[in-house]
């Protein structure tokens, strides 16, 4: 049977997935370009201080599709933890567990704002305000109610995605929050009560060597199975050939280069596709695409000269005078004493790439982090040994209100061009987890049907990622 080859841009989770999963169907030939000179991207993983530590705070949830899970499982063995949630919220002054549990609750929680949470919730149940329908502070504030809005969601939202909740469209928050509405919040605080944990409850997946190994793993089972794998290749264009193939033009190191492909799919940021194809982008998608943004992200790592920071994996801050949004301890997602004496803390600093704290040099980001340690009455016990500061220009999209107008026109332009796939993350400009990426990657290998794209399956499979809600 003919097959396809197929160019993959981007080696994260979405990309070396779906490199693995077209040659185990033997659907493909397959080509993944990745820019760097490590796969998994923003949930990568990277050795330093005798330890691996990730880019930032990743866990593989339980909601995981079975089939996925399966794989993964294969792939890693033993090396994959089945690990308890064990992080804490600081809210008000006050340290609540996270995932929520009851008697934490009652324990810890500030009594005015239970008080006032309680208050919200007879208030709908009695008045059944109109759910809301506008923007992120709209839907939030109809189905959760003031309290929550002031002191948790609002602060934090602005602190992640930069920008005022009423700015936000309401579809950051069906996407983002998994807890918005007061049933859905309670089931989650019963989910913790023994006796009521459904399979998986309050629990995650992690792998031994760092979150990373798990994209690691699909690439090693890809090029096992024929896949190549070009790392330090950075794409610079993309032109249609005559004979209606891709010509995909990149540079590793200093020398240009070109890949042939009949199909190319693209995990990169989809706002770079009309930069990419220099030839074929209509002016509108040029414009919309420059309306979209990412956030971008500052990762801080401390190294402590210490065993243990706290027995907490991740600590998480709302308020607005605390600058970093969470803080995490990796010895304590994977679980192990090594090294001894020593542990590294990674802090997350979301930011805009034209603010003056993307710009800071090592030594001021790190003093920031221990501000605010000290400030959420967790100071470091001892000064740090070392720091170390990596900067991720797409974090997480930002939906102010009216982004689905633009995300629209460049969509449709994306899908009206032949052979051409975006997704992932990046890709779909999406609020997902890894195991919603990997769903992706499965999916579009399911659309190959000899040389031809299965645009109408595709569209039924973007129907059911428009449905993803981030677990939190």
């Amino acid at each position: 049977m003919t097959r396809p080859h197929i160019a993959i841009l981007g080696g994260g989770p979405a990309g070396a997935g779906a490199a693995f999963q077209l040659r185990r169907l033997n659907r493909a030939d397959v080509t993944l370009l990745e820019q760097q000179n490590t796969l998994g991207g923003n949930a990568g993983s990277f050795e330093w201080r005798d330890q691996r530590v990730d880019f930032g705070s990743h866990r593989l949830h339980p909601a995981c599709d079975p089939v996925i899970l399966a794989d993964i499982r294969a792939m890693l063995g033993d090396d994959l933890l089945d690990r308890p949630r064990h992080g804490r919220i600081r809210l008000r002054d006050r340290w609540i567990h996270f995932p929520l549990k009851p008697a934490d609750l009652i324990r810890r929680v500030d009594p005015a704002f239970g008080a006032g949470v309680a208050v919200d919730a007879l208030r709908k149940v009695i008045q059944r305000p109109a759910e809301g329908d506008g923007s992120f502070a709209d839907v939030l504030q109809a189905s959760l109610g003031p309290t929550i809005c002031r002191d948790f969601y609002f602060p934090y939202a602005r602190k992640i995605w930069g920008a005022d909740p009423s700015e936000l469209s309401g579809t950051q928050a069906r996407r983002r929050v998994s807890a918005n509405s007061f049933a859905k919040l309670l089931k989650k605080v019963a989910s913790q009560v023994p006796g009521l944990k459904p399979p998986g409850g309050g629990r995650f997946y992690y792998p031994r060597s760092g979150f990373g190994s798990i994209t690691e793993a699909y690439a090693r089972e890809a090029q096992a199975k024929g896949a190549t794998i070009m790392l330090e290749t950075r794409v610079e264009s993309l032109t249609r050939t005559p004979d209606a193939r891709w010509l995909i033009s990149v540079r590793r190191g200093a020398e240009p280069t070109s890949v042939t492909a009949d199909h190319v799919w693209s995990t990169l940021p989809v706002t770079l596709m009309p930069r990419l194809i220099r030839d074929g982008a209509p002016p509108d998608a040029v414009s919309a695409a420059s309306t979209m943004a990412f956030r971008a992200m500052i990762l801080v790592y401390l190294g402590l000269d210490t065993d243990r920071f706290t027995e907490f994996d991740a600590h998480y801050f709302p308020q607005a005078d605390v600058r970093i949004t969470r803080l995490s301890e990796p010895k304590n997602y994977a679980a192990t004493s090594e090294p001894h004496g020593r542990t590294v803390l990674c802090a997350e600093l979301p930011c805009n790439v034209d603010d003056a704290v993307w710009g800071m040099d090592d030594d001021a980001l790190a003093a920031l982090v221990a501000e605010d340690l000290a400030r959420a009455a967790i100071p470091l016990p001892v000064a740090p040994s070392a720091r170390l500061v990596r900067r991720l220009r797409q974090a997480y999209p930002i939906y102010r209100t009216g982004y689905e107008r633009p995300f629209e026109t460049l969509t449709k332009w994306i899908d009206g061009t032949p052979n051409l796939v975006t997704f992932g993350r990046q890709g779909l400009f999406a609020h997902d987890n890894t195991h919603h990426a990997l769903a992706m990657a499965y999916g579009a290998a399911d659309c190959v049907e000899g040389m031809t794209f299965n645009q109408t399956r595709w569209r039924g499979y973007l129907e059911q990622f428009a449905t993803h809600v981030v677990e939190d």
